[in-house]
């Protein structure tokens, strides 16, 4: 127990080490004033943080959560692999020479967090790998349990931050007068992203929660946009200044959110108040898609930029209103529980739309223009990056679904073992769709066809069949 306990102090000062060390910008003097960067190359050292970061945060560590949520046994070797891979990368991050970047700025600031973050749950997964369950730690375990699910599930979510400030702080974007549109891009860009993959959640794995719930998906969406579209009516535009384009824009568009996301609520219910699907939300993703494709620009590089962004939401909005309508007819799931080709194209026009306009903030535009960059060669870079990370969307929810498949099996295995007797062998569970219903037909055998079928088969032995009443 000793060695353990040293195991624990010795791994708590490694992961310590990181926030006691402090970045020593050796370039500072490099950084000419009104300037975030010394826009100098990025080195060797830095790409090799930015790498290891994207390989433990970006792959591991969600890896790791979805395995953790089925208790798969490799849970613990890839959580251990991912941080000592982002240990190593913090400090690349530290030693880096080459461009160099003003103190204090919000990737430095936010990575303490992220780090807390990384620390209490492995500290807590050491914990619990103990299986220390008598006396008080039999209390506090569950409530140990419980928190290292929940922060094992936020660390990807702040992971996903922390890259974006990563590459915000790497090219000095986002200062002054642009932090206004960096927000509203960054932030509405990853929205659509986690719409998506809420999207894609409900349709292949959560099905019987909708059911469990009593709601349409519809709801939820409508709810989320009428108070977003409250926010963004109230927001936009800068009280006590004059009101630009953009700003009737944006607060038109705000109004037409919250409008329809009242009305999708209210028919997200039947008369007797079963759940119903509706097709505002779609409409409202179409009518956002058509009013972002028309949007002015200063410069006829972005101008094209965000007309493919507003053409490809459009595109989401109307295959999320086909699927609705005529693929799925009505219904939450198909009849056989699987999900149709099409119904995976909404959620990738969802993910690709967010990319597209997370990377239409002015700056960025502005800093592809000048190096000569055509809008279509950015453009099929952005839809790249959306079919890779559905792609991994996809693998994780089936390493989930898989496990637990597995899980529900092996339960169902070691319960039918236990039975005693002799009987019959039991038919392997049938699943109808996602949500896990299983059927078996040993309920459904009576005795005298027990008997019946015993008698038939001492018959073709050759032995006296038994005879009536003899059990």
């Amino acid at each position: 127990m000793g060695r353990i306990y040293q195991s624990i102090a010795f791994l708590a000062l490694v992961t310590s080490i990181p926030f006691s060390h402090a970045h020593d910008h050796k370039g500072d003097e490099r950084i000419k004033d009104g300037d975030h960067i010394s826009y100098e190359p990025i080195d060797t050292i830095l790409w090799l943080h930015i790498l290891s970061m994207i390989l433990a945060f970006g792959i591991l560590f969600p890896l790791g959560m979805v395995l953790g949520l089925t208790r798969n046994r490799f849970h613990v070797p890839v959580q251990i692999s991912a941080t000592c891979i982002a240990i190593m990368g913090w400090f690349l991050g530290h030693g880096h020479d080459g461009r160099q970047f003003e103190d204090w700025n919000i990737h430095s600031i936010y990575a303490p967090f992220l780090g807390l973050l990384v620390v209490s749950q492995v500290g807590m997964g050491v914990y619990l790998k103990l299986h220390l369950e008598r006396g008080w730690h039999g209390r506090v375990r569950g409530v140990v349990v419980r928190i290292h699910k929940v922060i094992g599930i936020i660390i990807p979510v702040a992971s996903w931050v922390q890259m974006i400030f990563g590459g915000i702080t790497a090219l000095g974007f986002c200062h002054t007068h642009h932090l206004g549109q960096c927000l509203a891009h960054f932030i509405m860009g990853g929205s659509f992203i986690a719409y998506a993959i809420v999207m894609t959640l409900m349709t292949l794995v959560g099905q019987a929660w909708l059911r469990r719930q009593g709601r349409a998906p519809e709801f939820w969406d409508s709810l989320i946009i009428a108070v977003w579209g409250f926010v963004n009516t109230f927001t936009e535009h800068r009280w006590g200044q004059e009101w630009s384009h953009g700003d009737y824009q944006h607060t038109s568009m705000g109004i037409v959110w919250w409008c329809a996301g009242l009305l999708g609520l209210w028919l997200s219910r039947g008369r007797n108040g079963e759940a119903r699907r509706n097709l505002i939300p779609s409409i409202v993703i179409f009518l956002t898609g058509w009013a972002m494709s028309s949007h002015a620009q200063h410069l006829e590089f972005s101008t094209k930029v965000h007309a493919v962004f507003g053409y490809t939401l459009m595109a989401a909005g109307l295959s999320r209103l086909i699927e609705i309508a005529f693929v799925l007819r009505d219904r939450t799931s198909r009849p056989n529980g699987e999900p149709s080709t099409f119904q995976h194209l909404p959620p990738y026009l969802l993910i690709a739309s967010g990319f597209l306009f997370m990377g239409a903030n002015e700056e960025q535009l502005q800093l592809l223009f000048d190096s000569g960059v055509d809008h279509v060669s950015y453009l099929l870079v952005l839809y790249s990056l959306a079919f890779l990370l559905y792609l991994f969307v996809q693998i994780l929810i089936y390493i989930y679904s898989s496990n637990t498949a597995e899980n529900k099996a092996a339960g169902s295995t070691r319960a039918r073992g236990g039975n005693a007797g002799r009987r019959r062998p039991e038919l392997a569970p049938i699943e109808t769709g996602r949500d896990g219903e299983e059927y078996e037909l040993e309920g459904l055998i009576s005795d005298d066809e027990e008997r019946l079928e015993s008698a038939l088969t001492r018959v073709g032995e050759g032995s006296p069949p038994l005879k009536e009443g003899r059990a």
